[in-house]
């Protein structure tokens, strides 16, 4: 039998990956979400459409993002907020609305915690973007992995 000597550098390197996963520092996850006028309550835009996607890294305490959206009157604000499918809630992280194209992307800065929760229940959160003809919400999606 041969044995060969592991570095002492790569057994550092897996100590602290599991003291860090071991003390709850979480990484950047990513998460996403469909959005229509349907799924906003109240009802959005019938006809408005888009997509999001998110890096959710609480070490740092952001969130960076791109939305597109279409099929909708021009943005006015985009937020992340707090309730299950089918209920409003607060908001918890404010977005950069999408601009005349439709586009918006911005890393934004919020508490860790509730960076936090929003990976570990992306399912309670949601998406939506604003505008003057639907000032609740024109399009509206869950966060999911």
């Amino acid at each position: 039998m041969r044995f060969t000597s592991i570095p002492m550098a790569f057994i550092a390197l897996g100590v602290a990956a599991l003291a860090s996963q071991a003390y709850g520092q979480a990484s950047a996850q990513a998460l996403k979400a469909t959005l229509s006028g349907p799924a906003e309550k109240p009802a959005g835009d019938p006809q408005g459409s888009g997509t999001a996607s998110f890096q959710v890294d609480p070490a740092k305490g952001e969130v960076c993002y791109t939305l597109q959206v279409s099929k909708i009157a021009p943005a006015t604000m985009a937020h992340i907020h707090k309730a299950p499918p089918g209920a409003a809630g607060p908001v918890v992280v404010p977005l950069a609305a999408p601009d005349a194209s439709g586009k918006s992307a911005g890393c934004a800065k919020a508490d860790a915690a509730v960076l936090t929760a929003i990976q570990e229940t992306p399912s309670d959160y949601y998406v939506n973007v604003h505008n003057a003809a639907f000032p609740g919400g024109a399009v509206r999606g869950q966060l999911t992995k």
